[in-house]
């Protein structure tokens, strides 16, 4: 019985010898990795360290929040393109729409043409929606009013008062034969099964954005798609940070968000529709039910729609952020509900300052997620110490993601200044130098601000001790929040 028992501890020792040695083997290659693709040299430091001392906690941490580029989308993305250019003859003429900007902004449209699919369209009608109930009374309406093709795409997508909503509105365009994609992030949207089955059923075509689909994707749920996207008929395109959800529309739960949305109408739009294009074909490996026609001119402004994510070849979201910010010379107002900026933007920032810049940034008083909140607090202090201005806004949570530059160019999209809306998340946002639109969102800046409580430079000296620990321990994780 001895021997027995003998045989199966040393069988166990076994068994536990291997285990360990695949698990180093296992990190040590996730280290050679780390080395080879992590952006910075701290980074890559820091994961191997950790990789090799703690592999059996590290080891899937690194795995699921330690890539940063999302391979395989960039791929089909090329495919999606050339196969649209195909099908879609008249999307060869989008760029006779291209007309340049202001002088001082030549190098951003430039940028942004070599970068994405081309740079600032002429030919634009935008309106700044503020509030869940103008945004969302404009979406409706647009889809009311659909006649071929309805393109729907969310981060959030709730089947709450607000969800049913929007559903039942496409559910009607449907019916009445237009064809209606809608595509939602699986992380973000839990959406029951009967109600994506009643959405079937009427004739909508459903997917999720699964960026765990595919060989050697299966630990990516730290990619998330944050866009928010409607295209109707290619003619009129919603987009910010605005989602499907009774928080931002009547505030069921609490006090109503704090956020905007941009309606372009105009060939703009057809840049907001690519983008759905490209987000589908990667889902679905085919592109949707659309019958593809560039719309008509519909006014003067000059809009940039600008789709940004893990799978650019060059780090896009940062590029359109530091040459906005390097071109302003009076002025750079943000508003941001996640201030937690990665080195590059704050950089950016203080010599905004330093060149006598008037830089203020917007953040909630209190953001709904507490270590964000708690990290976000010691960039506000670097701010104000730098010599920027901090307001915390205080009617409600404030979800809003815009800025201004002086009087030239103001953006609004799905774009959090964090590490994850900048590196790892698929977001989309609209730039335009309209003198009206750039006024309009200046305004609503401000009125931001007026309803704010500004952080003093005494507010930062006399922060305690645990603060300052607590906020500097919240950093650590800055990469993932």
């Amino acid at each position: 019985m001895q021997e027995a028992i003998d045989r199966l501890l040393s069988a166990g020792e076994g068994w536990v010898l291997v285990a360990t040695i695949a698990v180093y083997v296992l990190a040590l290659m996730s280290a050679v990795r780390a080395i080879m693709v992590t952006r910075t040299a701290q980074g890559a430091m820091g994961w191997v360290i950790a990789l090799i001392a703690l592999p059996i906690v590290t080891l899937p941490l690194y795995w699921v929040f330690g890539r940063t580029r999302f391979e395989g989308y960039t791929s089909r993305r090329a495919m999606v393109i050339a196969r649209a250019r195909e099908e879609f003859k008249p999307l060869g003429r989008l760029r006779d729409f291209e007309e340049m900007p202001q002088p001082a902004l030549g190098g951003f449209h430039h940028l942004a043409r070599s970068l994405s699919e081309t740079g600032f369209l002429g030919g634009n009608h935008l309106g700044l929606l503020v509030g869940g109930t103008a945004t969302f009374d404009a979406i409706l309406a647009a889809i009311a009013g659909a006649r071929r093709y309805v393109l729907v795409e969310y981060y959030i997508f709730n089947a709450d008062r607000t969800g049913t909503r929007v559903a039942e509105a496409l559910m009607e365009r449907a019916r009445a034969g237009v064809a209606v994609s809608f595509m939602y992030d699986p992380i973000g949207s839990s959406l029951p099964r009967r109600f994506l089955a009643r959405m079937r059923d009427a004739g909508i075509s459903c997917s999720q954005f699964d960026t765990t689909r595919g060989r050697g994707n299966r630990f990516r749920i730290n990619f998330r798609n944050h866009r928010k996207i409607v295209v109707v008929d290619g003619r009129t395109a919603f987009l910010g940070g605005i989602n499907v959800s009774d928080e931002y529309y009547g505030g069921v739960r609490r006090a109503a968000w704090r956020d905007a949305h941009v309606r372009i109408d105009g060939p703009a739009a057809i840049s907001a529709a690519m983008t759905f294009v490209k987000d589908w074909y990667w889902a679905r490996r085919a592109l949707p039910d659309m019958d593809f026609e560039l719309p008509q001119a519909a006014g003067r402004a000059r809009a940039l729609v600008w789709a940004t994510g893990p799978a650019d070849e060059q780090p896009q979201c940062t590029v359109s952020l530091l040459s906005s910010f390097n071109v302003a010379r009076q002025r750079i107002w943000i508003a941001n509900p996640y201030f937690v900026p990665t080195d590059p933007v704050v950089q950016a920032l203080r010599l905004a300052v330093l060149r006598g810049v008037d830089v203020r940034i917007v953040v909630p008083h209190r953001a709904d997620h507490r270590v964000v909140r708690m990290a976000s607090q010691l960039y506000q202090a670097e701010m104000v110490r730098a010599g920027a201005r901090v307001f915390r806004y205080r009617r409600a949570m404030l979800h809003t993601k815009a800025f201004v530059i002086d009087d030239l160019l103001a953006c609004v999209g799905s774009v959090n200044l964090d590490h994850r809306s900048i590196l790892i998340n698929f977001e989309i946002a609209a730039f335009s130098d309209d003198a009206e639109f750039v006024a309009d969102v200046a305004a609503m800046l401000a009125e931001d601000m007026r309803a704010s409580s500004e952080v003093s430079l005494e507010m930062v000296i006399r922060r305690g001790f645990l603060n300052r620990l607590a906020t500097r321990a919240a950093n650590l994780l800055a990469p993932v929040l």
